[in-house]
């Protein structure tokens, strides 16, 4: 009888054991590992006049993406000047991904 409760016992440890290694194994979330564009400035917002002008810190080449607002790219360009033609886009509310060097940032864009 006390080799049954020796047997329990040693299952009930080893099932414990098991559950416990599985709980400390599961993922930690990701963290956001991008760094954010230091003073980066998008103006004019709204955009009327067909131009939307974007600066930062260091002024380096940008990458910009647009997306609507279902989530379709509609333009994406490489940018070395401070200003960007949106005069082939329709009035609406549109996203813009700026990426300069290892840094990104997205913001909403208004189109009049």
């Amino acid at each position: 009888m006390a080799k049954n409760y020796f047997y329990i016992i040693t299952l009930l440890v080893l099932l414990f054991s098991l559950s416990v290694t599985a709980q400390e194994t599961k993922q930690q979330p990701r963290t956001q590992e991008t760094a954010t564009i230091e003073g980066l400035s998008l103006y004019p917002n709204p955009v009327s006049n067909g131009k939307v002008y974007i600066s930062t810190k260091n002024d380096l080449d940008k990458e910009i993406i647009i997306f609507d607002v279902l989530g379709k790219k509609v333009l994406q360009t490489v940018m070395s000047s401070k200003e960007l033609n949106v005069s082939n886009l329709s009035s609406g509310v549109y996203i813009i991904k700026i990426n300069e060097k290892e840094a990104s940032a997205t913001r909403k864009l208004i189109i009049r």
